[in-house]
């Protein structure tokens, strides 16, 4: 089972899988030349007799656990040297002599007292070659009173454990419920006693030595299938108390509890295990099996099967087992027992498992992923000022390497990974879902007219008309492009729950706040859960710790209180003669506040007026700029949306056409906005409209001078049509 230490002399090395008692170890080759799971051995101390440990419905002999404690702790894990002395064949076990390092193991048991010496077996050479010496030690350890041979009044009594129910052969007794809900979410030290499969471990919880079968959250490992006979760890179980190689020793006692769940999974019909069972079963085995360990029970099945996470120790540091095998191929995720886990837990193992997934390790050798809509777009990072935002998942944003004012410069960019209420279709008379309006005025408030870093992620494809997955018909679907959206000089709102992100790339510059975490974080948003393979945000763990935040202080569309709902009314739908009954309220204040909604052409908008709670069209008076189709038509367009789109402005009305729009002059931070269209040559005055009548006039007549004397844009093209 492994290299001989020296050719011909029998010594051979290997490392301590498990000890099932205060004589016994179970050994495993250091190396195996073959796949799979390494040869291993049980070998019993030779000429030793160790107390043994309580079967079913008995109890232990007096210091039973701790001469097998003394051992497990001496041994377990640890690399020894060993050579069977003598084998007798009728009970299936063999004897030899263990070192651990320069110290003869059976030597340190003896002279502590954890075991005593057997002479001579029933036939001649069955005795160890040490035997001398152990008899000397076991007379010292009686003169000093260690151990079993302890002098203390009420000392043997005292070291005979008193074991519940389920330790001793009724599980039936055990209250999961009762047990999980003292201790839920709270460490509990175990030691395992047995590994059934990979995910399933049965331990002895401390110091109450409860025995329970634990199933590792989240995970599942490949089934170990089922035998017609018992396993081999449980002969060896069964086999370890027996009297050191005399077969007529006494009839075996019923079995433990620990030992009646071993056998159990032994049926009547033979089930091969699953690819890869066995090598996930000893991975946990060779990392717990007769180690300490903590346990956190996560919660109980509707069989009372107790779920939970298992910690064992890996030198300084613990190790999560179900991450461990998740992340070596071992296991697979298990959406419903993780849910009982907490959130970090769960993103986790779900990261670990698309990464073994993606590498094809083990289990996934053959995995095929599932065909996705998504694809990756790389290498198309850049800054630019936010435009417009279309909703609390899509902004539009000008990029700054394409000249200023140009059309080409803006691009929709979809926020990467969340999904926030849809904001409707008028023309579809659709209204907008509840929070649709919170979401988009949210990102409004903080993105309009700021700077940003934008780092495009992914395209995908979807239908024209809800998003969902494209079909096969091309003239159906279109391609969106997705990314994470930064402020780069961020000013945090009251409530906004994000964290500066560093840059993915190589690069000084601190790209700021995620604008996706902070829609999700606020609760205007919801985390999409891609699919295995499907392109998401390089920052998907981030938003997912958001959205838990948002979740548990129930926030926006996580509330329970009822949405809040605003009645807009729009006049730009409704007749001229409504829009003109209108008018006086809007006289009644000289100036007043609103928000561009929508920039219809150069010098016509949509404008929100939130004091009225109404929608108007409005136009500036006595400005034209060119119509649809007409040169600089679109550079018009351009420049007042990037001026003025969804910004807080100013408006004066004066009057209301015979189609229903509202005239008059609009100032966004003092600035009139027709001056800018008339200096930059992208409209002309009306001498038809009465200049005494128009805010600003004046400046008007001088915007279009300097226009006209610089021969700008339509300055150049005669009068307009």
């Amino acid at each position: 089972m492994a290299a001989s230490t020296a050719g011909g002399t029998g010594w051979y090395k290997g490392r301590v899988k498990a000890v099932p008692s205060g004589d016994c170890l179970v050994v495993m080759a250091m190396s195996s030349n073959r796949p799979g799971p390494t040869p291993e051995k049980t070998v019993t101390l030779a000429s030793l007799i160790a107390p043994r440990l309580a079967r079913r419905g008995g109890v232990d002999e007096p210091f039973a656990w701790e001469s097998r404690e003394y051992l497990r702790k001496l041994c377990i894990g640890k690399e020894i040297t060993f050579r069977v002395e003598y084998a007798v064949p009728s009970i299936g076990r063999e004897f030899g002599s263990v070192y651990l390092g320069d110290k003869n193991v059976a030597m340190l048991v003896v002279s502590e007292g954890w075991a005593k010496v057997r002479e001579q077996g029933q036939q001649k050479g069955e005795a160890s070659p040490f035997l001398a010496e152990l008899l000397r030690l076991e007379e010292q350890a009686k003169q000093q009173g260690l151990g079993r041979w302890s002098k203390v009044p009420g000392a043997a009594e005292a070291a005979i454990r008193n074991l519940p129910p389920s330790a001793i052969g009724d599980p039936g007794n055990l209250d999961a419920m009762g047990l999980l809900a003292a201790n839920k979410g709270r460490p509990m030290q175990g030691i395992v006693e047995q590994v059934r499969d990979g995910s399933t471990v049965r331990v002895y919880l401390l110091p109450d030595f409860q025995f329970v079968q634990v199933f590792v959250a989240g995970i599942q490992a490949p089934s170990m299938g089922r035998r017609a006979a018992v396993e081999t760890v449980v002969e060896t179980e069964l086999t370890s108390d027996e009297q050191n190689g005399d077969v007529s020793a006494e009839p075996r006692a019923p079995l433990t509890s620990a030992q009646r769940l071993t056998a159990s999974s032994a049926a009547s019909a033979e089930v091969a295990p699953d690819p890869f069972g066995a090598e996930a079963k000893y991975f946990t085995e060779v990392r717990c099996l007769h180690r300490d360990v903590r346990i956190v029970l996560e919660g109980v099945d509707k069989f009372s099967n107790l779920i939970g996470s298992v910690y064992y120790p890996d030198g300084e540091t613990a190790k999560d087992l179900a991450l461990e095998l998740v992340e070596n191929g071992l296991a697979k995720y298990v959406e419903w027992s993780a849910n009982m886990m907490e959130d970090d837990a769960k993103r986790r193992l779900k990261a670990a498992e698309l990464q073994a997934k993606k590498t094809r390790l083990r289990i996934w050798t053959n995995y095929v992923p599932p065909a996705t809509n998504s694809k990756a777009i790389r290498d198309q990072n850049f800054t630019g000022k936010v435009v417009e935002v279309v909703s609390g998942d899509c902004i539009i944003v000008a990029d700054d390497s394409v000249p200023y004012g140009s059309p080409l410069a803006e691009r929709r960019v979809n926020l990467s990974s969340i999904r926030c209420p849809k904001m409707g279709n008028p023309r579809r008379d659709e209204k907008p879902a509840a929070y649709a309006r919170e979401a988009r005025e949210f990102l409004r408030t903080r993105l309009i007219g700021k700077q940003v870093n934008v780092q495009m992620e992914y395209a995908r494809k979807v239908t024209m008309a809800d998003g969902a997955t494209a079909t096969t018909a091309p003239a159906d679907s279109r391609v969106m492009d997705f990314g994470s959206v930064f402020l780069m000089s961020p000013v945090k709102g009251d409530g906004d729950d994000a964290t500066a992100v560093a840059p993915s790339t190589a690069g000084t510059q601190q790209p700021g706040l995620n604008v996706a975490e902070l829609v999700v974080g606020r609760g205007f948003g919801t985390v999409i859960r891609h699919r295995d393979f499907e392109e998401r945000s390089n920052y998907y763990d981030t938003l997912l710790a958001a959205e838990s935040r948002a979740i548990s202080g129930k926030k926006g569309i996580h509330s329970a209180k009822d949405p809040p709902v605003m009645h807009i009314t729009d006049l730009t739908t409704s007749s001229a003669k409504k829009a003109r009954d209108f008018l006086p309220f809007l006289h009644r204040s000289r100036r007043i506040p609103a928000v561009v909604e929508y920039v219809l052409s150069g010098h016509r908008f949509k404008l929100l007026i939130p004091k009225e709670t109404c929608s108007i069209a409005f136009s500036f008076s006595g400005v034209r700029c060119p119509g649809r189709d007409e040169p600089y038509s679109d550079e018009a367009i351009a420049l007042m949306r990037r001026k003025i789109m969804q910004r807080d402005v100013e408006i004066e009305v004066e009057t209301v056409d015979r189609t229903g729009t509202f005239l008059g002059s609009l100032w966004e931070s003092r600035t009139n906005m027709a001056v800018t269209l008339l200096e930059a040559g992208l409209a002309k005055l009306q001498t038809s409209f009465g200049a005494d009548r128009i805010a600003d006039a004046h400046l008007l007549e001088q915007a279009e001078q300097s226009a006209k004397r610089q021969k700008l844009k339509v300055r150049n093209l005669g009068e307009l049509c």
